[in-house]
């Protein structure tokens, strides 16, 4: 009887850290800044031998300080994610359920500037731990070079999910991504607020700085957004070249470099023309259950390298075809 890879199971290592996937899909009751995000993700990596056990972690002051020369930051940050409850969505006994749990529980903070933190795990949260499968892997270099929260949530959701086999992409409610990306209530409340304010700039430094090119398009309900598509397509060995480049530059003027290098959409333009809307309709229509953005990538790898197809809707249609027959739901 096989059995479950356990998220506690993946292992960090000098570039990259883990991050159970319940904690990417959270919704904060209490919003958190980009400074608190980074901190509670490297006291997770520096819990991680013994992140399951009731135990209490230590970790150097000055390796979550960043850049900045005061702990002043860091004790707001810790009292914060103190004070922070999130929503987890897990399953109990075989049903959808949210989970209320507090990010970090007691710690001492001593006060020598080079001084230790100690914390604890709360026990709720241990358990959500122990019991993931799935989970993010983060690269540090991206996670502190991205600017804003917003970013950095999009990037982690995208890691958790870049790995799966048959989707590149996924619904979520309006309100549902909103509360994922930890957007304040009562704060951009529009879709075009929060799509100019939140999400537009996320995708575009996700899209610079990470493996993946990422979109979000909205869908509307009559006449009113109610829900959103995230997409995601891995890059090629050029575009991961791109992104290795990128974050050698300092962060001044990454905004005008990424907007200036994306062609629009920047994973078609690397793979060819961009097929019509009504196509996807079709394939929609054709092969109900399959993932039409995932079956295009496929295509385009396929593709990549053999002459251009006279009719691209036509080709990527009968590609799909093949596609379902040899891969049936």
């Amino acid at each position: 009887m096989s059995t479950s890879y356990r998220t506690v199971d993946a292992r960090p290592n000098a570039q990259t850290l883990v991050k159970p996937g319940e904690l990417v899909d959270l919704v904060e009751v209490t919003p958190l800044t980009l400074a608190d995000r980074r901190i509670y993700n490297q006291l997770l990596e520096n819990a991680w031998d013994a992140i399951e056990k009731p135990v209490t972690h230590v970790i150097a002051k000055s390796d979550l300080r960043g850049s900045h020369n005061s702990n002043d930051r860091v004790g707001a940050s810790i009292e914060r994610l103190m004070a922070s409850i999130v929503k987890i969505q897990i399953m109990r006994d075989g049903e959808p359920a949210i989970e209320r749990v507090q990010l970090l529980g007691g710690n001492v903070e001593t006060a020598r500037r080079d001084g230790l933190l100690e914390y604890e795990i709360p026990q709720r949260l241990r358990r959500v731990i122990k019991d993931s499968t799935v989970f993010a892997r983060l690269q540090r270099e991206v996670m502190f070079a991205l600017s804003s929260k917003y970013a950095l949530t999009l990037y982690e959701m995208v890691q958790k999910r870049g790995n799966l086999r048959w989707r590149s992409s996924e619904k979520f409610s309006l309100e549902d991504m909103r509360g994922v990306l930890g957007v304040p209530k009562g704060k951009l409340t529009s879709w075009s607020n929060l799509k100019l304010r939140a999400i537009d700039p996320a995708v575009e430094e996700v899209s610079a700085l990470s493996d993946y090119l990422v979109e979000v398009e909205p869908i509307k309900t009559g006449r009113r957004v109610t829900h959103v598509e995230l997409r995601w397509w891995r890059k090629d060995a050029k575009g991961e070249a791109a992104v290795e480049r990128e974050l050698q530059f300092a962060s001044v003027g990454r905004k005008e470099r990424a907007q200036a290098a994306k062609p629009r959409p920047s994973w078609l333009e690397a793979k060819g023309a961009a097929l019509r809307s009504e196509t996807y309709e079709t394939a929609k229509l054709r092969f109900p259950g399959y993932d039409i953005y995932f079956v295009e990538g496929e295509w385009r790898a396929w593709a990549g390298g053999k002459p251009a197809a006279r009719d691209p809707d036509k080709a990527y249609l009968a590609f799909f075809k093949t596609f379902a027959e040899n891969n049936p739901i």
